[in-house]
């Protein structure tokens, strides 16, 4: 199945914080998406990696994805070389995507820029025909993404683009409270951590709020580009 875009992120939950209503508008248009999670998120303070693909599983079917996997790197310790190129290069082939969401270039949780590293890295080695892989037994094709983008986590970042969300602002709310184990319950015994208060909510949507007012609209999210970004019509723009 060919998606038309790849969200590549180091954890369960790093999608739908940061781009899940870019991901659900274009799913409204009629596009395939799909998530590719790079760990199971096990070093985090709350849950369990079991929890973690319930609840991804969950927030998938709320966004009506075409496609989730999980690549089980190591949370917290997977580093950028070949060997974990190579297996997000399997899913770039796979998938063949025009269009790849990869994690922040900075940002406070150091798995977030490796992430974005090695998304990136893959997306060119992907395209790379000296570079065999195989899928059940069958070589793929080199498939290089058109455009690779990088979406704003919880370190600011000025965004070279926003998308509106306004419309979506309710389904992405919806995706990331599939996540019960991560985020506020005055029921849960677990400790505390970085995103468990009930301020960090207000925080999601401040920042949507402050992404939206950029661009005159209600809600928005931000993305980072690493190529100049094109157009063909100036009405193209808002």
């Amino acid at each position: 199945m060919k998606l038309d875009i790849l969200v590549i992120a180091a954890h369960p939950d790093d999608a739908e914080l940061s781009c899940s209503g870019t991901i659900a508008a274009h799913i409204a248009k009629g596009h395939k998406v799909g998530v590719l999670d790079l760990t199971k998120g096990e070093m985090g303070t709350r849950g369990t990696p079991e929890t973690r693909l319930q609840e991804s599983a969950e927030a998938s079917k709320i966004l009506n994805l075409s496609a989730r996997e999980n690549l089980s790197f190591r949370d917290a310790f997977f580093v950028n070389d070949e060997a974990h190129q190579m297996e997000i290069v399997k899913i770039i082939r796979k998938y063949q995507p025009e269009i790849v969401l990869a994690n922040a270039i900075t940002d406070r949780h150091p798995d977030h820029p490796k992430g974005s590293e090695v998304a990136s890295q893959a997306c060119f080695i992907s395209g790379l025909r000296m570079v065999e892989t195989d899928h059940e037994g069958l070589q793929q094709e080199a498939w290089r993404p058109k455009y690779v983008y990088h979406y704003i986590q919880n370190n600011y970042i000025k965004p070279d683009f926003v998308f509106d969300i306004s419309e979506f602002w309710e389904t992405k709310l919806e995706s990331i409270k599939a996540f019960k184990s991560q985020f506020y319950d005055p029921n849960n015994q677990e400790p505390a951590s970085f995103i468990s208060s009930l301020e960090y909510f207000k925080f999601i949507e401040a920042r949507a709020r402050e992404f939206g007012h950029m661009i005159n609209v209600q809600y928005g999210e931000g993305f980072t580009v690493e190529k100049m970004v094109g157009v063909r019509d100036l009405f193209d723009l808002h």
